[in-house]
């Protein structure tokens, strides 16, 4: 059943869960990650970076993502994940993307927010999510990249003045999370967390939280986070499948037995994740 991100969002809100934001490139990911839902009754959010735009297409990735969402038994959000671009965020909405990312979180604020508002203006007259980035999370995710030095904590009241001037239907918030792999563990901020929560209503979604610990998350959830991203911890378990299956039949060339064995290690990884999520049988919640 196809959704918007706002109807998943605002239910995992008020009952203290968080929904699973997962990035897709190809076929296989997507069928791993409806796969896992499905098993799990987990609602989920299919989510596209720019780097899956431009690896597969928009027209594929938005095939793929609504035959997927259309013919499964649990509610699925497709999400533009970290849209820079207006014209690129109008073509994923008319190909029929539930849900839109404006990130415009490197400029200044007052900037940020006209950006928003105008995204916000085209995506709810046709009934489409929308969520912004306030603050700077590190790391690098595709063609995007902030260094440490760079990376800035969201500020409570910037956040308050945010969406009370937007609107948006969720935030994401930098408090310590960085996109890509970490050196060492991650320290989050959790009193900066809470201060938000108390501070605005909107939904709070966590970036960059491949690698963060489960107790970490756990306690993110608890105090409010509704939405969580996840990218690397699947193509880690898509590189363990493929290696797998190659290291025991390095002669094989079947794409469909090398992709196989791929394919149940990023559900393996999902599901794990759902779990922690407390996601796991909201489905029809």
């Amino acid at each position: 059943m196809l959704v918007t991100t706002k109807e998943l969002l605002e239910h995992a809100q008020q009952n203290k869960y968080a929904v699973g934001a997962f990035n897709v490139n190809n076929m296989e990911i997507v069928q791993a990650i409806i796969e896992a839902a499905e098993e799990t009754q987990s609602p989920v959010i299919l989510q596209a970076s720019q780097g899956g735009l431009k690896y597969a297409g928009v027209e594929y990735i938005a095939g793929l993502g609504k035959i997927a969402a259309q013919n499964a038994s649990v509610p699925v959000a497709i999400h533009l994940d970290h849209g820079t671009d207006f014209e690129q965020i109008m073509q994923c909405i008319r190909h029929g993307f539930t849900s839109v990312m404006i990130d415009a979180s490197k400029y200044p604020l007052d900037e940020n927010i006209a950006m928003t508002k105008k995204v916000i203006e085209v995506a709810h007259s046709v009934g489409v999510s929308v969520e912004a980035e306030l603050g700077k999370i590190g790391g690098t995710e595709d063609d995007i990249t902030v260094s440490d030095r760079d990376a800035t904590f969201t500020d409570p009241e910037e956040a308050k003045r945010f969406v009370e001037e937007t609107g948006v239907d969720s935030l994401a918030i930098a408090i310590g999370t960085a996109h890509g792999p970490y050196k060492g563990e991650p320290k989050l901020d959790f009193d900066r967390l809470e201060t938000i929560r108390k501070t605005i209503d909107t939904c709070i979604v966590l970036h960059g939280s491949s690698g963060v610990p489960e107790e970490a998350l756990r306690k993110a959830i608890s105090m409010g986070v509704s939405k969580i991203n996840i990218d690397t911890d699947v193509r880690m378990a898509f590189a363990k499948g493929v290696k797998a299956l190659l290291d025991e039949k390095p002669s094989e060339y079947d794409p469909r037995k090398i992709l196989g064995p791929a394919k149940e290690e990023m559900k393996r990884a999902i599901k794990e994740k759902m779990e922690i999520f407390g996601s796991v049988g909201k489905a029809w919640k």
